[in-house]
């Protein structure tokens, strides 16, 4: 019998990947919010009141690159889960072939 490389633990690195990708976006984004507001808080009196209203989206943007991130988070776990997954059953398949 011949063993090739598994689709399903493939799958489960692939998903891993796509699921850190994410995360690492997201969290990439937040910081770059961050650096914004800390360029808000030295602008003059005007300018705040002008970029106040931008701040409201940038709330959203906030919470939905939480969400993005946890995502991400939840997908690495689960491309974990199926990458063991397939690593046991190929040794099973192993273990009852050799």
């Amino acid at each position: 019998m011949e063993i090739s490389g598994s689709s399903a633990f493939y799958a489960g690195l692939s998903t891993i990947q796509t699921g850190q990708n994410r995360f690492d976006q997201a969290a990439g984004q937040i910081a770059n919010m961050t650096i914004e507001r800390s360029v808000i808080s030295q602008s003059s009196e005007a300018q705040v009141d002008r970029l106040r209203s931008v701040d409201r989206s940038q709330q959203s943007d906030l919470a939905s690159n939480v969400v993005e991130m946890s995502q991400g988070k939840f997908q690495t776990e689960l491309g974990v889960k199926v990458a063991k997954a397939a690593d046991e059953v190929l040794g099973t398949l192993i273990d009852t072939f050799a």
